[in-house]
């Protein structure tokens, strides 16, 4: 009796042993990208970007996460083993060093001082800093013309700034905490015109409350190379250029920037060709 009493418990100890074990195997890898098997992976993207990256009650949408999900399916992951992190702006090159995410696609351009601390696959997508303006604005024609104008950006960024220094030196600045705030604000006609990339901008005007109600300047004022941000060393900059490039030739990528950036009548560049980083 004793005897069966005590193996009873070894067996208890053997089953839960099995079991932890399991459940060990059955954590994410943090390399899963790198084979491109694995049952998961984390891709960071934007959470408050129209058309670019946005968390909505139905899901994830937006040109970055049409390209990720393409290229996650193209490493060997289909949509519902995608697990979705949100990157502001000042923590990408930290999340992909400290391994929180397997690559990054949040409107996220490719710079010299960036590529010292990551790599970076792509550039997917040439934007350009412009400005939105109200659809029947007629007197801002070129950057010029934003002297003497209210023009808004949010805290923080240096778009409005590049403006103020070199195009318009005597545009009336405004700082809003948001990009919906400045939205907010040109429709309204506090702020007379709204700046930063063009493709961000294109995505908060193509969403339905403001179809028509808004236009793009059109004023190319800087190039951004929009890359997909990869730890330092990763093989994943190779895999990930080679969906790029399938993701051109067979139409996705086409496909994703009428469908996001579309009713903005947004006058995209040609797909860049992989390495092509435009100064």
């Amino acid at each position: 009796m004793k005897l069966r009493k005590v193996t009873a418990a070894s067996a208890v100890l053997l089953a839960l042993s099995v079991t932890a074990t399991a459940c060990g195997g059955d954590k994410k890898d943090d390399d899963a990208g790198s084979s491109g098997g694995g049952k998961r992976i984390t891709i960071g993207i934007k959470y408050d970007q129209p058309g670019i990256g946005q968390k909505t009650p139905q899901g994830y949408s937006g040109f970055d996460v049409d390209v990720a999900t393409y290229v996650a399916k193209k490493l060997g992951y289909n949509a519902d083993q995608i697990e979705w992190k949100e990157s502001k702006s000042a923590d990408r090159e930290t999340m992909l060093q400290r391994g929180d995410v397997q690559f990054i696609a949040a409107s996220y351009s490719i710079t010299p001082e960036r590529q010292q601390k990551v790599d970076f696959a792509g550039p997917y997508l040439l934007a350009h800093q412009d400005v939105l303006l109200r659809a029947d604005e007629s007197k801002i024609k070129s950057p010029a013309d934003l002297n003497n104008k209210k023009l808004c950006s949010v805290a923080g960024s240096t778009s409005a700034q590049n403006v103020k220094k070199t195009l318009a030196p005597k545009a009336n600045l405004q700082t809003y905490p948001t990009y919906s705030a400045c939205l907010s604000g040109l429709q309204s006609g506090a702020i007379d015109a709204l700046t930063t990339d063009d493709s961000i901008l294109a995505g908060y005007a193509s969403q339905s409350q403001f179809k028509g109600k808004f236009k793009l300047g059109g004023f190319k004022m800087t190039n951004e190379n929009y890359g997909i941000g990869v730890k330092k060393g990763s093989d994943l900059k190779g895999k990930i250029n080679k969906a790029l490039e399938q993701m051109v030739s067979d139409g996705s990528w086409e496909a994703a920037v009428k469908k996001n950036f579309g009713p903005a009548d947004y006058k995209n560049e040609p797909a860049p060709k992989i390495g092509d980083i435009k100064s």
